[in-house]
């Protein structure tokens, strides 16, 4: 009785706060609902799936790792924004200045808006993801694989600045 006392007590505390979660968000318990549109595409090079890629994989996480209700308009928070740049370079040159290495790199400018907390919002914040190839290989043959990996990461970088404002 006396070790299940200390173990009740930090349950009732950590649940009392209201924002606390074991996912590692900071949400206020007031907050219910997101509006998570589709990214648009502004980026100069062309990539026809990434931005609903992007968009769909950022709902997937916030269904995941958060309770709110997704909605299509109105929500408390809501996050948008658009993809902005979609460049490759070369990342590693040989001595004979040959590219042995290229990178390819997503930007994202995002738009976040808490509704109940606007303090919390921002507008125009800019993430960036890249990924790194080797230049034996044509981008069309790597592209869907790096553009997984750059989008988890860019997906990532937006969840922990929104709701776990890291």
């Amino acid at each position: 009785m006396k070790r299940l006392l200390p173990i009740l007590m930090l349950s009732m505390a950590l649940s009392g706060c209201g924002i606390y979660s074991f996912s590692g968000t900071s949400i206020q318990s007031d907050i219910k609902s997101i509006t998570l549109p589709t990214f648009e595409y502004k980026a100069l090079r062309v990539n026809p799936s990434l931005a609903n890629n992007l968009s769909e994989k950022l709902r997937d996480n916030f269904r995941r790792m958060t309770k709110l209700e997704q909605v299509e308009m109105d929500g408390d928070l809501q996050i948008d924004g658009e993809i902005t740049g979609y460049d490759v370079r070369a990342s590693a040159v040989t001595a004979d200045e040959v590219a042995a290495q290229n990178r390819l790199t997503v930007t994202v400018n995002v738009r976040f808006t808490n509704r109940k907390y606007p303090e919390d919002s921002f507008d125009n914040k800019s993430f960036s993801a890249y990924a790194d190839y080797d230049s034996t290989n044509s981008l069309d043959a790597v592209e869907s694989t790096l553009c997984e990996e750059i989008i988890e990461k860019i997906v990532e970088d937006i969840f922990n600045a929104t709701v776990a404002q890291w």
